[in-house]
């Protein structure tokens, strides 16, 4: 089977996470899907397979017998897909032979235009992969799941010479907690990769340090027509925080290693307004800043408008990995070779987000990151996400390389 599909029958399943939830999985439609693949991984005949109670998938393929000595690789996905679009009821739609022309979202009767993704014209020929744009695709990371049973079913199947492999896939990695309750110890790897989103042939070892900005403002109300010098509109004095920030610092305005303040959602009445933003930088003493900036706010708003007025909690999430892997860098050395071996140039790219590998990283399992072919970031998060199949499959053949080069 090809990955692309496995990964079309994934796509349909409903796993997104919710990023105000305090359980864990956040959401518990996240075990649909887990329990799909365990079942598949049995069939796949992997050993020691197991789903916990917190809906991380486990399973072990044993060596190939001689090879037993071999350092441990892990493959590592996620199931969930992000809070930012809608995921429930995807219907992928499979264009064949693709005309490099535009895309019509038969969901909608609306197109996504090669005018405004000009990349799109690069994948003329190959079967590509939409949503009806209703809702995401979900590519970001079920293509990453495809890929690693794929490659598990091909080790076996073609006979190709291997050390112990291990497989996990996570939840919620979408809302920063995909690692928290990772079992380093059981999964039994000496080294691990995720595979999660980019354009084939992409490895990426430096993320961004990241946190979570919850600001709370707390107003006072009165009836408008007696509101002066009274009045504390909540809504206004949250617009006066914001506007402290560096407009051109946000997201649209940034590219690279660029850090940014993001405001993610916000909501309000004259009482009490909500504020919650994502911090990224790839630079730690600039991240500490960034902190620092929206605390410099906060305590502003304070001394203008009375203690108490603004409550912020800031909340790290996690950290760019490089320091980690950089005394492990034959995991990045292999991957370039393995790349090479397929036929592609690789390329060493940062991450504009992070994965559950830069926690991992941080908890003794060093653990870069492998694209999926989610070309250009493929639009993740949104109606406008695609994927080709030969992506995929190329996706498929660096996995295999790379098993091949620790097995040697």
């Amino acid at each position: 089977m090809r990955a692309y599909e496995r990964f079309l029958d994934y796509a349909k399943i409903y796993t997104t996470s919710d990023d105000h939830s305090t359980s864990h999985p956040s959401t518990a439609r996240q075990f649909d899907l887990a329990r799909l693949l365990e079942g598949q991984m049995k069939e796949l005949g992997l050993q020691e397979v197991r789903v916990d109670e917190n809906c991380y998938v486990y399973g072990v393929l044993p060596a190939t017998p001689g090879l037993e000595d071999k350092p441990a690789i892990g493959l590592i996905a996620h199931m969930d897909t992000a809070p930012d679009a809608p995921g429930e009821n995807v219907k992928p739609q499979v264009i064949e032979n693709y005309d490099g022309g535009d895309v019509l979202f038969t969901g909608t009767g609306e197109y996504m235009r090669v005018a405004q993704f000009p990349e799109l014209a690069d994948w003329k020929g190959q079967p590509l992969i939409t949503a009806d744009g209703t809702t995401l695709l979900g590519a970001d990371d079920k293509a990453g799941i495809a890929e690693i049973l794929t490659a598990v079913e091909r080790l076996q199947k073609e006979d190709i010479a291997h050390g112990k492999v291990c497989v996990a896939f996570t939840p919620d990695e979408e809302v920063g907690e995909g690692a928290d309750l990772f079992d380093v110890k059981g999964f039994g790897a000496d080294y691990a990769y995720t595979v999660d989103g980019g354009d084939v042939g992409e490895l990426e070892y430096q993320n961004f340090n990241a946190a979570s900005a919850f600001v709370t403002i707390h107003g006072f109300s009165v009836h408008p027509g007696s509101a002066k010098d009274l009045m504390k509109n909540a809504q206004n004095i949250a617009m006066e925080l914001h506007a402290m920030l560096p407009a051109d610092e946000r997201p649209e305005h940034t590219e690279g290693t660029e850090g940014f303040y993001h405001l993610c959602e916000m909501s309000g009445t004259v009482s009490e307004a909500k504020l919650e933003y994502i911090i990224r930088d790839h630079d730690m003493e600039k991240f500490k800043a960034r902190k620092a900036a929206m605390t410099a706010a906060a305590a502003a708003i304070n001394e203008k408008y009375g203690e108490g007025t603004a409550v912020l909690e800031l909340k790290d999430s996690y950290y760019n990995m490089e320091q980690e892997i950089l005394p492990h860098y034959h995991l990045i050395e292999n991957a370039q070779l393995a790349v090479k071996q397929a036929g592609l140039e690789p390329k060493t790219v940062p991450i504009r987000g992070g994965t559950d590998g830069a926690r991992l990283s941080y908890m003794g399992l060093p653990c870069p990151n492998l694209s999926t072919g989610g070309m250009n970031g493929l639009n993740f998060h949104g109606p406008c996400e695609y994927i080709t199949a030969e992506k995929m499959d190329k996706s498929v053949e660096i996995l295999l390389n790379i098993l091949s080069i620790y097995a040697r």
